[in-house]
């Protein structure tokens, strides 16, 4: 079972009540969005490292410390799913208040409810190159993957690494064949995939992640190798995983949003002051057993970087407009993330 390979903990009960209630979305049931005053947050967050602002802002009570400075003594519950599809179904299902997932999901939701809920960007999570890692030595670039590979992704079609995987097919082959490489992806959260990775023998040979996984199959394989860089095909440093909401809840409840921004922002000068507090945050968060050290050598790459002001992602947006997975054609990054001034400067 690749579970025993697996370089993480397991998923947590919350990822199993969220598939549940998920699964009777899918099979027709209703289900009623509770309504609730301000000061109660619901988020989703995902797997990796790109989740180490909510990790940190979790750990060091920075939600419940900016409620107090906000009047509200705020009640946070987290949960924990896989793949931006679930993560759209539990905001829509009003299972959560924030979503956090990749800029692909953001703008497939933002489309969807455009004149309707109006799901919006919140913040970014900052920017974190993403790896498409490969155990076949016979994949050198993304043209070199053929019906017996697999490259797992949290989530086909929808998935940030889903995105930027179709918008570097465009980029070779021309947008008519921006979905080439589609039939080779299947949707698995990252710890397993790693694990096949790490393992070999299995009919994953790879693997579109993210920090820590990718990082981890670099090491754990000495056949893994990085065959596509999302900064390169999104023309540098961007925020590729970033944290949404409708409108009627940042309307609804304004000094639990002001709250949860500001904790955010807490959160990043936290792990650009304390790199070596947050990665003990890390460790302690997700029950995980990386490699301490390599883990720290991820937090401080300078690559990687801890802001919440959203960066380069108009570039993907226009993409899935013109290769028709949005409908709705954004003229702006603002079009797709609420104005707010804390992430004013972004792009």
């Amino acid at each position: 079972m690749l579970s025993r390979f697996r370089p993480t903990a397991a998923r947590p009960s919350s990822f199993r009540r969220l598939t549940a209630l998920l699964l009777s979305l899918s099979m027709g049931a209703v289900v009623s969005a509770p309504a609730h005053a301000e000061g109660e947050i619901r988020v989703a967050e995902q797997f990796g490292i790109v989740y180490l602002l909510l990790n940190v802002a979790r750990d060091q009570h920075f939600i419940e410390s900016e409620g107090r400075k906000q009047g509200l003594d705020i009640k946070v519950d987290w949960v924990k799913l896989s793949g931006g599809a679930a993560v759209n179904d539990a905001l829509l299902s009003g299972a959560v208040d924030i979503a956090g997932a990749g800029v692909g999901p953001l703008l497939t939701i933002w489309d969807r409810t455009h004149g309707k809920q109006n799901v919006k960007g919140v913040a970014s999570l900052g920017n974190l190159p993403y790896y498409l890692v490969s155990n076949n030595p016979d994949v050198k670039t993304i043209a070199d993957f053929t019906q017996k590979d697999r490259i797992a992704l949290p989530a086909v079609n929808v998935s940030v690494q889903s995105r930027v995987l179709q918008y570097a097919a465009a980029k070779r082959w021309g947008d008519k064949e921006y979905d080439r490489l589609d039939k080779y992806t299947q949707a698995l959260p990252h710890p397993d995939a790693a694990a096949a990775i790490i393992a070999g023998g299995t009919e994953i040979t790879g693997h579109f992640g993210n920090p820590p996984f990718q990082e981890q199959e670099l090491a754990g394989n000495p056949k893994a190798h990085i065959v596509l860089n999302s900064y390169d095909v999104l023309g540098g440093p961007s925020s590729a995983t970033v944290l949404y909401a409708t409108e009627k809840f940042r309307h609804d409840n304004p000094k639990t949003y002001r709250a949860f921004v500001d904790a955010l922002a807490d959160a990043a000068k936290y792990i650009n002051a304390n790199p070596q507090g947050a990665a003990d945050i890390y460790i302690r968060t997700n029950q995980s057993k990386i490699d301490r050290e390599l883990l720290v050598k991820i937090i401080t790459n300078p690559q990687v970087q801890f802001k919440i002001v959203p960066q380069n992602t108009l570039g993907l947006a226009q993409f899935m407009h013109r290769v028709g997975a949005i409908r709705n054609e954004p003229s702006s990054w603002k079009d797709y993330f609420f104005d707010d001034p804390a992430t004013a400067a972004g792009s």
